[in-house]
């Protein structure tokens, strides 16, 4: 347990007086996310600093530094029988609860449980002047600041190094079962939003190599009724498949081909492309593997109500990130300017332009 704050500051106002550009560093285990910097940069190491600050059990709430690792967090709220329900994915040994927010990661649970930007209550962060502020607050209730810390989340660093956030945090379910059954993929997309639809406790649902998951999560007596009336048959260690998925250690996440992830309507349906597919959250999410043009997968996604990214491999000295309009990419920049008004921070990481 660290608290390094002070060091952090110092290092961004040496930074700006000397004309630095600083790449934030946390595990370095989402270190592929993003595009390659055109810009050389010093490391600004953010993983020492570390550590629960406040934790209060019976309000739900959290307070970590964002050095802390997911591994600690998650021990100490299972003392308590208690857990992060955005599942953040471990992407690495050395994953932090910073990067994860900074990077807007959320596992299997997310349409149900909602995303990290959903569990965010408040941040502390050193903007690019070197003033060390405070976002939002430690209560479910108080909205004070709420949306600049939730502005947070995907933002790669991009707006200033992140020092703490406070979290809610929820009890573990009582029971959890999975339901798995052959099914064909032009017919899962419509099967997993008709089962999402139903008032079920409904935690996870993916397809995968012609097999539909359905994960159930609450109350024992819900999820043995619901098991009961649905198709499928129970899946023996399903946990190890759910870690799998959320920390993409399925065999479909290796292989050095570019990884597309796609965030569209749960009930689109996508043109067929040569590659390798995987459906998660009820159709919401698809990740494609294989090479493929960039404008193409954008008007795919723009069809489909969503977006796409180059998530893993690929050329990342072009953009990676869904193309921008012109209204949104001006509030971006206004926004960097802002928080960021020398451009100190990841430059270029999430778009050429910022």
């Amino acid at each position: 347990m660290a608290d390094i704050a002070q060091q952090l500051q110092d290092r961004v106002l040496a930074a700006r007086d000397q004309g630095q550009k600083l790449n934030i560093v946390g595990g370095g285990s989402k270190s592929f996310l993003g595009r390659q910097m055109a810009v050389a940069t010093t490391n600004l190491h953010v993983g020492e600093h570390r550590g629960i600050v406040e934790y209060h059990p019976v309000e739900l709430v959290l307070t970590v530094r964002a050095g802390t690792p997911l591994t600690e967090i998650e021990a100490t709220l299972a003392e308590q029988g208690q857990g992060l329900h955005f599942e953040p994915p471990r992407l690495g040994a050395s994953d932090t609860i910073g990067g994860t927010l900074a990077c807007n990661l959320s596992g299997p649970a997310r349409p149900w449980s909602g995303s990290v930007r959903d569990q965010v209550l408040g941040v502390r962060l050193i903007n690019g002047k070197g003033e060390h502020l405070k976002f939002g607050g430690q209560v479910m209730k108080n909205v004070a600041g709420f949306d600049v810390s939730r502005l947070q989340a995907g933002a790669m660093g991009t707006l200033g190094v992140l020092t703490e956030i406070s979290l809610k945090v929820m009890p573990q379910p009582a029971a959890t079962l999975t339901l798995v059954q052959d099914m064909a993929p032009d017919q899962v997309v419509a099967y997993m939003n008709a089962r999402a639809a139903e008032p079920k406790p409904l935690s996870g649902a993916c397809w995968r190599d012609g097999k539909v998951y359905l994960r159930l999560s609450g109350a024992r007596s819900a999820v043995e009724a619901t098991a009961e009336k649905w198709t499928g048959t129970v899946m023996d260690g399903d946990d190890g498949f759910w870690r799998q998925l959320r920390d993409q250690q399925l065999g479909f996440f290796a292989g050095d081909d570019p990884l597309w992830r796609f965030s569209v309507r749960s009930t689109a349906t996508l043109p067929p492309l040569e590659g390798d597919w995987l459906i998660d959250w009820a159709g919401a999410q698809r990740w494609y593997r294989g090479a493929a043009d960039t404008p193409q997968l954008e008007q795919i996604a723009r069809d489909a109500g969503g977006q796409v990214s180059l998530f893993r491999g690929g050329d990342r000295r072009g953009e990676v990130m869904h193309h921008q309009p012109d209204a949104l990419a001006a509030l971006q920049k206004r926004l960097k300017h802002s928080f960021d008004p020398d451009g100190l921070f990841n430059p270029g990481r999430l778009y050429s332009w910022l």
